[in-house]
């Protein structure tokens, strides 16, 4: 691994540690009426409650929809990014490294082993040099390697901070939608005990040229009441969706912390340790072929073959091991993804559920408006006999 990378790798340690050092705060519990908020939120749901105007519909079909907007905004700025930057899997950067590891072979260090007919005739290298030669070799894979595993750290780093806002946002969203909830039925109430009623009364008391539209007056206005509800409804669904896509994010985000995370630990630890042991390997040969008989530089490097292996087969397991461990947060992933799915599921049957009784509410209403205009044909008629 170069120096520059080795700087860049050690430098940027601390970021990691803050970045997964961060804990995501948990959503909040069940909508709270406005009956039994707090000064501060009762104030919120009555600037809400004060957008709806039951005789405009827009006001009921966006009723709510400002609260995504800066949420949409980080969700675009965040896929653009993705499409922009072309970025291979960082997991297939560390199994490369490690390939390359365990690709090397510290049995050519064995002097012992004579060269065959065949290498004498063609004249090649002897064992150590063509040891200094692979190690050369294997160096140039492995710098390039960590140059790429480098890269691969800085992206992910932003994308957990990017996660960080995106989680925060959906959180506010969440609960933003709450004080829409609550405004909502706040809102329904308060047509239900007041503004209805006195629609009514003011229909009853009109003179009979003026009934008419006072009735289809009263229906409009139940009409825009039932719109309210019924996207009141949606808000809670969105809410629930939302509330399942916060632990998404979150399951994403730890992904990326973990995959950073031993990311960091290969540059800054696994690297120079096996760069170490390799450097002492060729070191401590020389030194041998100087200083020893052959008989004792034998029985030295076979003690050191042995514990290069070892230490070379431990470094792969620890590694083998940690990357291996990701399967586990698939299957949480997999079982998310259901969980949500038949989420929707139910939601979607209650939705048709609600829209059949709806339904059924509109044939009454319709049966009520005909049976009010015979009653109010046969009054007029009565008064004009008498």
């Amino acid at each position: 691994m170069t120096e520059t990378t080795r700087s860049a790798a050690t430098a940027i340690l601390a970021e990691v540690e803050n970045v997964t050092a961060v804990v995501l705060p948990e959503p909040g519990g069940e909508v709270v009426p406005l009956a039994d908020a707090p000064a501060p939120v009762a104030e919120s749901i009555r600037s809400r409650m004060a957008e709806v105007d039951l005789s405009d519909a827009q006001s009921i079909i966006g009723f709510g929809s400002r609260a995504q907007a800066e949420l949409q905004v980080i969700s675009q700025d965040m896929l653009t990014d993705v499409k922009n930057k072309d970025v291979g899997p960082a997991g297939d950067a560390l199994a490369q490294i490690v390939t390359t590891i365990r690709g090397f072979s510290v049995s050519e260090l064995d002097v012992r082993r004579k060269a065959s007919w065949w290498e004498r005739l063609m004249g090649r290298a002897a064992p150590f040099a063509k040891f200094v030669a692979r190690f050369e070799t294997v160096q140039a894979q492995i710098d390039k390697i960590t140059e790429t595993l480098l890269g691969h750290e800085h992206k992910l780093l932003k994308d957990i901070k990017a996660l960080d806002k995106l989680y925060e946002k959906t959180l506010e969203f969440y609960q933003e939608l709450a004080l829409y909830i609550a405004a909502g039925e706040a809102k329904l109430a308060e047509v239900d005990a007041t503004v209805i009623p006195a629609a009514v009364a003011e229909m009853e008391a009109a003179t009979e040229d003026q009934k008419m539209l006072k009735a289809q007056a009263l229906r409009d206005l139940r009409a825009a009441r039932d719109d309210l509800e019924r996207r009141v409804h949606d808000l809670k669904l969105t809410r629930q969706v939302t509330m399942q896509s916060l632990p998404s994010i979150r399951l994403v985000q730890e992904n990326d912390k973990s995959l950073v995370t031993k990311i960091n630990s290969t540059l800054v630890n696994t690297v120079p340790l096996w760069e170490t042991q390799l450097a002492q390997a060729v070191t401590i040969q020389r030194s041998r072929e100087a200083a020893e008989s052959i008989r004792a530089a034998n029985d030295l490097t076979n003690d050191l073959l042995t514990a290069n292996a070892e230490n070379l087969q431990q470094a792969n397991r620890v590694v083998r091991q940690e990357m291996e461990r990701g399967v586990f947060d698939i299957e949480a992933v997999k079982k998310a993804n259901a969980t949500l799915i038949a989420t929707i599921q139910e939601s979607l049957v209650i939705a048709d559920e609600g829209k059949k009784r709806r339904a059924a509410a509109e044939e009454e209403l319709v049966k009520m408006e005909a049976e009010l205009r015979d009653t109010l044909a046969s009054a007029s008629g009565r008064a004009a006999k008498g």
